[in-house]
């Protein structure tokens, strides 16, 4: 395992800093959010400004690092990345706060995309499993680790937007130090969305509202925790519970699918995050035990985006697997966009209570259509070309890593 990850040591390296500074950020500013006032209306459409920006920068970032090579993307985007964190301090307003929102995600979506495209690069045919895994392992590991940092301070002060800009800019220094070769950027296209809904029906649905729900969690996760009183550490470790659950399901959950029809298992994961979410609904005020609530919904709502993912790659040729896995990621991008603004709303309305219900709502319509689905097509044959990889959405160039099976099948590597 030293030798594999030594080589690529610096970009792992620079993932986990970017990621430490991102993942601080995505969760402090709901929480600055409701400090200066805002309603969790006001709050979920800043929120959803992120998501637009991750759309909008997937279609920015491959010609963007053909122009300039990787290197120079990654360092102007990381200090662009730098300085969006650290202006939210100069302003408070929500419009404001709404168009910094889109520029982080825009220009996240094109450091993700420099140092997937670089490992998948500098990686062989027969590692690239391992490596793909490796890489998933720090997003959540690195994830998980920044809400902690929410322990510092108060979101009140102005300690944390600089400490988020301060591990944004280191982020770069071990990218601008490699002396790996950069690699050719390959054109991923997407497949036809109608196409992709008539050859995996439950997979492209799966990854519409995994999108809708995933993003109301990472929207606003933060600021239910908050709202049903907890203090900023709590808050920090509700996150982190959510994100560690989803690390600790997926693998079982996944490799349990390879072995059955995957329609079946994600109706079934999904019907099990309904009761997660009540649950969470109804352990709100009950202390720690949210907490166990909020590992048991992130361990099964995270699981439902990579099972829908190896469900489609089940169902398509291996020429067409790469554009089928970007337009499965572009419906997923559109749901998280939404998914804050609508649960945001919900919020407003509601109260806090409302986000696990809004989740329950989207865990239950893919139960249903899953179960619909698989009744409708029972009589077809139960393949499995590929195996399940455990993943969280990142950009369609980390497709290309996908594992020895997916190459044994004749994707280009």
């Amino acid at each position: 395992m030293v030798s594999l990850i030594l080589p690529i040591g610096a970009l792992l390296l620079g993932t986990a800093l970017l990621l430490l500074g991102s993942g601080l950020l995505n969760t402090l500013l709901p929480l600055r959010s409701s400090l200066e006032g805002y309603g969790d209306d006001i709050i979920g459409l800043i929120m959803s400004g992120y998501f637009l920006g991750f759309f909008a920068g997937t279609f920015l970032a491959l010609p963007l690092i053909r122009r300039v090579g990787h290197i120079r993307a990654f360092a102007s985007c990381a200090a662009l990345l730098s300085c969006s964190a650290l202006l939210h301090l100069f302003y408070s307003h929500p419009v404001y706060w709404f168009l910094l929102r889109i520029l982080t995600g825009a220009v996240l979506v094109v450091l993700y995309t420099v140092t997937e495209s670089w490992l998948n690069g500098q990686t062989s045919a027969e590692q690239r499993g391992r490596v793909f895994a490796t890489y998933m392992a720090v997003n959540l590991g690195s994830l998980a680790l920044a809400q902690q940092l929410l322990r510092l301070d108060s979101p009140a002060a102005f300690t944390l937007f600089v400490l988020c800009a301060m591990l944004m800019s280191v982020s770069l220094v071990p990218v601008a130090w490699t002396r790996l070769q950069q690699p050719e950027v390959a054109v991923v296209r997407r497949l036809g969305l109608m196409r992709l809904f008539r050859t995996a029906p439950v997979a492209a649905m799966g990854a519409l509202l995994s999108g809708f729900a995933m993003g109301g969690f990472w929207g606003l996760g933060a600021v239910y925790a908050g709202r049903i009183g907890l203090d900023s550490g709590g808050v920090a470790t509700f996150m982190s519970c959510a994100i560690l659950g989803g690390a600790v399901f997926q693998l079982p959950l996944g490799r349990y699918s390879d072995s059955r029809d995957r329609r079946k298992v994600i109706a079934w994961v999904c019907a099990s995050a309904v009761a997660a979410a009540i649950l969470l609904a109804g352990l709100s005020y009950a202390g720690k035990w949210v907490l166990l609530a909020a590992a048991l919904y992130g361990g099964l709502a995270f699981a439902v985006y990579p099972v829908a993912m190896a469900h489609l790659i089940d169902n398509l040729e291996p020429e067409v697997i790469l554009s089928g896995g970007s337009g499965l990621l572009f419906l997923h991008g559109v749901g998280a966009a939404v998914g804050p603004a609508l649960a945001g709303q919900l919020m407003a309305i509601l109260g806090p209570q409302a986000l696990p219900l809004y989740f329950a709502v989207m865990q239950g319509l893919m139960a249903f259509y899953a179960a619909r689905n698989m009744q409708k097509l029972q009589g077809e044959p139960m393949a499995h070309p590929s195996h399940f990889v455990p993943m969280v959405r990142t950009t369609p160039t980390a497709l290309e890593m996908l594992p020895e099976e997916q190459d044994e099948r004749g994707v280009p590597g």
